[in-house]
This record gives structure tokens, C-alpha cells and sequence, in this order.
């Protein structure tokens, strides 16, 4: 048995925490300019383009993360392509965030009244003109506080890269805790950080939201 003190522990840990700060940070952001892409799609109207990215947002929110990083790590294989853990995580929860950020976006945009729709027509904007500049910024103040919301949701999915490989916060917990035989202190670490990386998120969505709420009043 290795002997590791209590800072040890944290030490390693905090090492491994900049590896589920990154890739719930990639997940996010490439999450969040595919979701807006397939948004924007949804919203043209073209001819098949709501129905496909329904299923799409139907797929990835009908199946469990777990599968998805599964298929990702071997699917990715198949096509040639040397898939290391962090590649498969990177695009799994990639794939998975957006298809939730742009099911929230559309409820958000869905909540504007049509009359600002027709207002923007009246003015002989476009379709991109009306978006840009009468649609998405009153959808935006809406969205903020779900989509920030929502990346504490992501930072605890991270926890699932752990499966495929991926040495994130979890998996680090994992080998910590194989090597000093102190599962219940390992964990309790684990949960720890994942608590201050999720809560200070979590009051950010709140007040986002509190304000929101004030500014309607």
C-alpha cells in the first residue's frame, strides 16, 4: 500500500481537475457553435432541416452518455482515424451538449411573441436580419441563466470520460483510491472538488435568472 498523505490526495487530484475543466470547457463552447448552427437551421424552415435535427436532439437526449462515449471511442476507429480517449470524450460531449443547448435555445426563441416576428417583416428585414437583430437579443436574455445552467450538467458528465480511459477528475479518484485503499476519503475529495467547481456555476444561473425574472416585473 502507498502511503499518501491528505495533501498528496488533493495534490493529484487538483492535477487531474484541469483535465474535467477542459473538456467541459471544449464540450461547452463546440457544444454551444454546433447547437447555434443547428438553431439556426431549425428556424430557416428548409424543407426536411427541423425534422432531421429533431431527430438528432431526440437521439443524443434519448440515449445514455455512457453509450454515446462508448460508440464515439470505437465508432471513431472504424473510419481510419487513431481515437485516443481525449478525442472521443472531446467529440461525445460535444455532440451530446449541443444537441441539449439547442433544444433550450429553440424554447427560448419559441417564447418570443409573434408579433415581434412580424414586426421585423414589416420592416422588410430577411430571415438573417430578423434573427440578428430583432429575435436572437431578446432570446438571448432568456437563455443565459438555462445555458449556464446547464454547464453544471456537463461538468458532472465529464465524470463519464472516466470509462473510455480519460484521466479526468474521476478516473484520478479511481487510481488514488486503488493505490491507498482509502476509497472513502478519495471520494469524499472527488465530490468536494466537483462541488466547488458546480456550485459557484449554479449561483451564477440563479442570479441570471433572479434578474431576469425582476427585469420582466
Amino acid at each position: 500500500m502507498v502511503e499518501f498523505s491528505l495533501w498528496d490526495i488533493l495534490r493529484n487530484l487538483l492535477l487531474a481537475a484541469r483535465w474535467t475543466v477542459s473538456l467541459s470547457l471544449i464540450a461547452f463552447i463546440g457544444g454551444g457553435l454546433v447547437g447555434l448552427l443547428l438553431l439556426v437551421l431549425r428556424l430557416s424552415k428548409v424543407r426536411g432541416t427541423e425534422r432531421l435535427i429533431g431527430t438528432y436532439v431526440q437521439v443524443f437526449q434519448g440515449t445514455p452518455l455512457l453509450m454515446q462515449l462508448f460508440l464515439a471511442y470505437f465508432g471513431i476507429a472504424l473510419f481510419g482515424i487513431k481515437t485516443s480517449p481525449w478525442t472521443a470524450a472531446a467529440v461525445a460531449l460535444t455532440l451530446y451538449t449541443s444537441a441539449y443547448l439547442t433544444e433550450i435555445w429553440r424554447g427560448c426563441v419559441a417564447s418570443i411573441p409573434k408579433g415581434q416576428w412580424e414586426a421585423a417583416q414589416s420592416l422588410a428585414l430577411n430571415f438573417g436580419e430578423q434573427l440578428r437583430h430583432v429575435v436572437l437579443p431578446q432570446a438571448l436574455r432568456i437563455a443565459v441563466p438555462p445555458t449556464v445552467g446547464f454547464l453544471v450538467q456537463v461538468i458532472k458528465g465529464t465524470a463519464l470520460a472516466s470509462v473510455i480511459g480519460f484521466v479526468e477528475l474521476t478516473k484520478a479518484g479511481s487510481m488514488i483510491s486503488n493505490a491507498t485503499y482509502k476509497p472513502f476519503l478519495v471520494y469524499a475529495c472527488v465530490a468536494l472538488l466537483y462541488f466547488v467547481l458546480c456550485f459557484p456555476v449554479s449561483l451564477v444561473a440563479q442570479s441570471l435568472e433572479r434578474k431576469l425574472h425582476g427585469h420582466r416585473r
